[in-house]
């Protein structure tokens, strides 16, 4: 599998930019895979309110949150999330939360 490295550290990620293990997440982690795997140069707290509600609800309930429920959550509708992450909530969003790749993502 292939690694990225933040702050000296090599951290698995899949094929995809996926993380391997979601315990190896960080800001630091987070920022890498925005700017690297999804283009994104900055995050905002708009990205950030995103980020932490789906890594949050992962850590409690071992699976990504339905759409419906993010955007109920943060406040945000679906149009302002994909302005935020262009691949989409499933891929750019976890990906960057460092969840692993939800199912039915393709």
């Amino acid at each position: 599998m292939p690694f990225i490295e933040v702050k000296g550290t090599k951290i698995e990620v899949n094929e995809e930019g996926f993380l391997a293990n979601h315990e190896d997440w960080a800001k630091e982690v987070a920022e890498l895979l925005a700017k690297e795997e999804e283009g994104i140069e900055n995050l905002t707290d708009d990205h950030w309110a995103v980020i932490n509600y789906i890594r949050n609800y992962y850590l409690e309930k071992k699976l990504a949150p339905m759409v419906r429920k993010l955007c109920k959550n943060t406040g945000f509708q679906l149009r302002h999330i994909f302005e935020l992450f262009p691949s989409g909530p499933a891929r750019g969003a976890c990906k960057v939360a460092g969840l692993p790749k939800p199912d039915g993502c393709v």
